[in-house]
């Protein structure tokens, strides 16, 4: 495979990922595995330090960027770097000053909270597709029920949408662990899920998204990456980055999306049930 067949955006790299690893030799899917799961990091790592981190020798590596379609790591890393450097705020950088100037008090606490919330909703507006964002409203107000799944930290955004769908009239159930119950068998054809989950990945909100796929639904996944789990469920993935404190992630642009989610549903719902294209 030459240079020429690279892959021209993030999307086709990770789906050309997703389309050769299981007939990559150990080595190589172990870099394959390292990039799906770090992306971010191939912007500013060298073939060395993603090596590493992968486990593998250097050269390793390099034959895996070869075998994708790139001439070596750094015709790969452009495209990352064209993708992420030119959106995505320096968070470590912004955030360490921010520490410096604290100086331990709860006010300076709260500012550094405020400051990582502010920074997620200035990526949000940045990176987030608007062709992705109308094609999952028209999925989830055309459905007959929307299934909502989000576990752990996510369970405050699913629990959200739930109240919120509710509120404006729209058919939803709110799945979730209570009873170890399994309720992926009401999933219809007609319907629709949403499934929210970051890393690390909840392995039951992805089952039930898979589920969803199986049953014929429409799956929109409300994540953290493009290289994440939810990729070979469906192509209408909303992602989020949000900035961290002290190893504690903001939910302020997850919430935002979701809310501007539920009411463009909500009324293009109310759209439809009065007969206005």
């Amino acid at each position: 495979m030459d240079a020429t067949s690279a892959p021209a955006t993030i999307e086709e790299l990770l789906d050309r990922i997703l389309a050769l690893s299981d007939g990559l030799p150990k080595r190589l899917k172990q870099c394959a595995d390292y990039v799906t799961a770090n992306p971010d990091r191939v912007a500013v790592s060298t073939v060395a330090e993603m090596a590493e981190a992968a486990g593998v020798q250097p050269s390793a590596f390099m034959r895996f960027c070869q075998v994708l379609g790139f001439s070596g790591y750094s015709q790969m890393q452009r495209l990352f770097r064209n993708a992420y450097t030119q959106h995505w705020p320096d968070y470590a950088t912004r955030l360490e000053k921010l520490r410096q100037s604290s100086g331990g008090s709860s006010s300076a606490l709260l500012a550094e909270f405020i400051e990582a919330g502010r920074l997620s909703l200035e990526n949000l507006a940045k990176t987030i597709d608007p062709q992705t964002f109308d094609a999952a409203i028209r999925t989830l107000s055309r459905a007959k029920m929307v299934h909502i799944a989000g576990m752990r930290r996510a369970f405050s955004v699913a629990s959200y949408l739930a109240y919120a769908f509710e509120k404006m009239g729209v058919p939803c159930m709110l799945h979730d662990s209570v009873g170890n119950l399994d309720s992926r068998r009401a999933i219809r054809k007609d319907d629709a899920v949403i499934a929210i989950t970051f890393t690390p990945y909840s392995s039951e909100t992805v089952e039930l998204a898979e589920a969803g796929r199986r049953a014929g639904a429409g799956v929109v996944a409300i994540t953290d990456s493009l290289a994440g789990p939810l990729r070979p469920v469906t192509p209408l993935l909303l992602t989020v980055q949000e900035a961290d404190f002290g190893n504690f992630r903001s939910l302020s642009a997850t919430l935002s999306l979701s809310m501007a989610l539920a009411v463009a549903v909500g009324m293009a719902v109310k759209k439809r049930r009065n007969g206005i294209s």
